[in-house]
C-alpha cells in the first residue's frame, strides 16, 4: 500500500476547485487528465455526492465522492480493476488570509491484485512525480477555466456611475472582497 501526500496553493477558492472536481460532464481529462471520456461513467449524483467510474490507460475505478463538508472532500474508491482496500483520495481545503487556499491531498493505492500492487509500489516511489506533474495540471487548467469565467474588470466608480450610483455606494476592493464578497455586495445593492 501506498499512500501519497501533495500540496499546492492556489488562488482558486475550495468551492471552485470542488466544482471542478465534481464536474463530470465530457472533456473532463481536460481538467484531470486520469480521468478519460471513454470510461467516465456517472452512476449517481446529488447535492453533495456521486457515484462515478473513471479511468484512462486500462485502470479504471468506482469511486464514492462526498463533498457535503467542502473543506474536507473524501474519494472512496468502491471498485476497481487495480485497487481495494483503503484505496481513495481526501482533499483538504484551508483558507489563508491572503485570500489563498492551501490544498492538500493524500492519496493511498492499496493494490486489490498483483498489477495493482506493483503500480502502488511504482507510484509511491519512481510514480510520485507523475502525480504531481498531473496534480499541477490540473491546477493550471483549473486556474485557467476560472479565469476564462471572470468578467473583466472595469473601473468600479465608472461601472456605479453607468447604473445611477454614486461614489459612496461603492466599496472598495480589499484583500477579502473575492467572487462571493462582490455577489454578496450586489445582493444587498438590489434591496
Amino acid at each position: 500500500m501506498s499512500t501519497i501526500h501533495l500540496h499546492r496553493t492556489t488562488t482558486l477558492t475550495p468551492e471552485q476547485y470542488v466544482a471542478a472536481l465534481t464536474d463530470f460532464g465530457p472533456g473532463r481529462s481536460k481538467l484531470f487528465g486520469n480521468s478519460t471520456d471513454e470510461y467516465l461513467k456517472v452512476h449517481y449524483k446529488g447535492q453533495s455526492q456521486a457515484d462515478v467510474t473513471e479511468g484512462s490507460g486500462g485502470i479504471w475505478e468506482r469511486l464514492h465522492y462526498d463533498w457535503s463538508d467542502l473543506n474536507h472532500v473524501i474519494l472512496t474508491t468502491t471498485d476497481s480493476n487495480v485497487w481495494g482496500g483503503a484505496s481513495g483520495h481526501t482533499y483538504t481545503f484551508t483558507r489563508r488570509p491572503d485570500g489563498m487556499t492551501d490544498i492538500n491531498v493524500v492519496v493511498i493505492r492499496d493494490g486489490r491484485n498483483f498489477k495493482g500492487r506493483v503500480l502502488g509500489l511504482v507510484l509511491g516511489t519512481i510514480g510520485r512525480r507523475i502525480l504531481e506533474s498531473a496534480f499541477k495540471n490540473s491546477f493550471k487548467a483549473i486556474e485557467a477555466r476560472n479565469s476564462s469565467f471572470e468578467a473583466p474588470r472595469t473601473d468600479r466608480r465608472e461601472t456605479a456611475k453607468a447604473v445611477g450610483a454614486s461614489d459612496d455606494d461603492v466599496e472598495p476592493l480589499g484583500s477579502n472582497a473575492g467572487p462571493h464578497h462582490r455577489r454578496h455586495v450586489q445582493s444587498l445593492r438590489r434591496e
